[in-house]
């Protein structure tokens, strides 16, 4: 196989000019091959002159000689890395299998121990991910939250009422990246997931794909259970030997896979309580911001609007005057800002789209790290605590709808009382307010000096009548569930897996821990 880099096209290319200009590069304009697109990304350093950058895979006869012949940098002979689930051990298992969570990190641990014969039984506190869309969007017109089925929590967990994000920085000399990018096509996303550089999917699409992979677990053996919270876990001798559902039901449990995601408070307690190993971890709050999606655009793209390339994203960062990180974080183009709460009494937000992108404003994020040294407990629920304060003075100041403010107020530390040309994208009620009443003092000064150093990279980000919202709190887990070389908590038994027991950061790096778990499990016990 052939290797082709910084293969370069205008952005309107037609699928025979880049197959001709494979054949160019090659120096072969009569010989037959065949191609994959392993990665396309946008380069608009040229705002008039746009282009796609691509990395291609070429399979064609006399794939040495052909480059030697070419004898170019970016040409090169290359071999396809194929994934390998590992063969069964052989510790007989006794009971089935638990996973605790059907987020990315859950299904997907789910999907690949079925596929193996374990016949996984996967837990979910939540609804079924169609029922839980009514619930939530009766949430979002109603304001009635149920908390254990919401956007925190239920089939797909809190990525599927997300922009869908499946980029990540985690390096993946295994294939775990492609498996789950693959998992996703066969369950109905679409082919360029697989290439581009910043896939998505969208709420609209994932709540499809959730469903096609769940129906996949069973057909493989697998079980669902919905509307089962795990209340208690039960040891003996250092091992796992019961799970309690629902505060009643007990079943008896060897293997449970903590796939519980970032908001599952009440569990963390219960662990901490059992004595599961976990600490503090640092994590970033802040707020929301929205810009119209057309301001973006024309920044990246020198214009308002363009079919071809759909809304524009940015990232941003500053390390601020007193010493803290200020950063963009779940940018959404053409998205909305959604009421993500999950707990009576307390309101956090967080950023949504749909696959088309096309609402009129960009929102993103603007987020400040914060440290246990920060926390106002110690321990290791520290983190939990700062976070349902910050949420108790956001629902208090919108007395239950998402507080608003405009950045030229947040600067003045006063209330917004009227909109100017922006008006909030949002899933959930909204009311006017002072936002930075809600943050720790160095939290709002960083975002502010943060606005403001972002001004100077994307034209009007500082702008008057930006809106700010808040709080958003739920970036990360506040704890991570300590586990060891074999990928076990200090409890035999149990693996801590995905973004709330603190190893995963995203829908894609938490599926590719679910997958890094289903491996461990496979290695040690023997199959059904």
């Amino acid at each position: 196989m052939i290797r082709i880099s910084q293969m370069k096209l205008p952005i309107g290319h037609t699928r025979e000019q880049l197959e001709k200009k494979i054949a160019k590069i090659l120096k072969n304009p009569g010989c037959s091959f065949s191609y994959e697109i392993k990665k396309q990304s946008l380069d608009c350093r040229h705002k008039n002159d746009k282009i796609f950058v691509y990395t291609v895979d070429v399979k064609i006869r006399d794939e040495q000689k052909i480059a030697r012949k070419v004898d170019n940098n970016n040409v090169m002979v290359t071999k396809e890395k194929v994934y390998q689930f590992p063969t069964p051990g052989d510790i007989p298992l006794l009971h089935l299998p638990v996973i605790i969570g059907s987020g990315p990190a859950g299904i997907f641990c789910g999907w690949y121990l079925a596929r193996a014969g374990y016949r996984p039984l996967i837990l979910e506190r939540g609804e079924e991910a169609d029922k839980r869309q009514k619930t939530v969007e009766n949430f979002w017109k109603n304001g009635v939250l149920d908390p254990d089925s919401n956007v925190q929590f239920g089939e797909g967990g809190a990525g599927t009422f997300s922009d869908g994000k499946l980029n990540t920085l985690v390096k993946d000399p295994y294939g775990r990246n492609h498996e789950v990018l693959k998992r996703f096509v066969e369950a109905g996303a679409p082919n360029e997931i697989l290439y581009q550089q910043k896939p998505h999917l969208g709420t609209d699409v994932l709540i499809g794909i959730v469903q096609k992979m769940r129906q996949d677990i069973e057909d493989m053996g697998g079980h669902f259970r919905f509307r089962s919270k795990v209340t208690d876990l039960h040891f003996t001798n250092g091992s796992l030997t019961e799970i309690e559902i629902n505060g009643q039901e007990k079943i008896p449990a060897q293997v449970c896979v903590l796939a519980v995601g970032h908001s599952a408070r009440d569990t963390f307690e219960m662990l901490h309580r059992r004595g599961v190993f976990m600490e503090p971890k640092s994590f970033a709050v802040g707020l929301r911001i929205e810009h119209p999606q057309s301001m973006i655009n024309e920044d990246l793209y020198g214009e308002a609007e363009n079919e071809l390339l759909g809304a524009a994203s940015y990232k941003v960062t500053h390390k601020c005057a007193n010493g803290r990180g200020v950063y963009s974080f779940c940018m959404c183009p053409g998205g909305y800002v959604v009421n993500a709460s999950s707990e009576p009494g307390k309101l956090a937000v967080n950023g949504m789209s749909y696959q088309a992108r096309d609402s009129r404003n960009a929102n993103s994020a603007m987020i400040v790290t914060v440290s246990p040294e920060d926390f106002p407990e110690e321990g290791p629920l520290g983190g939990v605590s700062f976070q349902r304060e910050l949420e108790r003075k956001a629902w208090e100041l919108g007395e239950g709808k998402i507080p608003v403010q405009l950045f030229g107020d947040f600067c003045k530390n006063q209330p917004s009382v009227s909109l100017e040309e922006i008006t909030p994208c949002m899933k959930g009620e909204y009311t006017l307010a002072n936002v930075r009443s809600i943050l720790p003092e160095t939290v709002g000064n960083s975002i502010e000096e943060g606005v403001h150093s972002f001004g100077k990279r994307i034209s009007g980000f500082d702008r008057n009548d930006a809106l700010l919202s808040g709080v958003e709190s739920r970036t990360s887990s506040p704890v991570r569930i300590v586990r060891d070389s074999d990928l076990l908590s200090n409890i035999e038994g149990i693996y801590p897996c995905g973004e709330g027991a603190g190893y995963a950061g995203g829908i894609t790096s938490a599926a590719m821990d679910g997958i890094k778990i289903a491996e461990a499990i496979s290695k040690k016990y023997r199959n059904f």
